[in-house]
């Protein structure tokens, strides 16, 4: 994916649009959270991508349920996408079984 006027780098990288406001690290891979206007969006990137594996990411709004992408990639899961106006959320991504978790962030 190439960026385009308005879009930037991790933008075209992680398929979310807005600025990062959370990136953990796990043994695995990344799990990156960003947040644009009323929405908040978030990836799990393979700390090795090339071979297929077991992946998942979720992004849950508090009150609401969980919007997750769970399959087998080789790079990346997601981007899954919440409205996130006036409400907490949380991220939790797992690539072969580790996993990582933000707890409740954007309060």
């Amino acid at each position: 994916m190439l960026a385009g006027p308005g879009i930037t780098r991790a933008d075209a990288a992680s398929g979310c649009p807005g600025h990062r406001v959370e990136s953990v690290r796990f043994a695995a891979g990344t799990l990156q959270v960003y947040r644009s206007g009323q929405y908040a969006c978030a990836v799990t990137l393979a700390k090795s991508p090339g071979r297929r594996r077991q992946m998942s990411v979720s992004l849950q709004a508090r009150g609401a349920r969980a919007v997750v992408d769970s399959g087998r990639f080789t790079r990346l899961a997601g981007p899954v996408k919440v409205r996130s106006a006036n409400r907490c959320v949380r991220a939790v991504a797992a690539v072969s079984g580790k996993k990582a978790a933000t707890g409740w962030i954007l309060c």
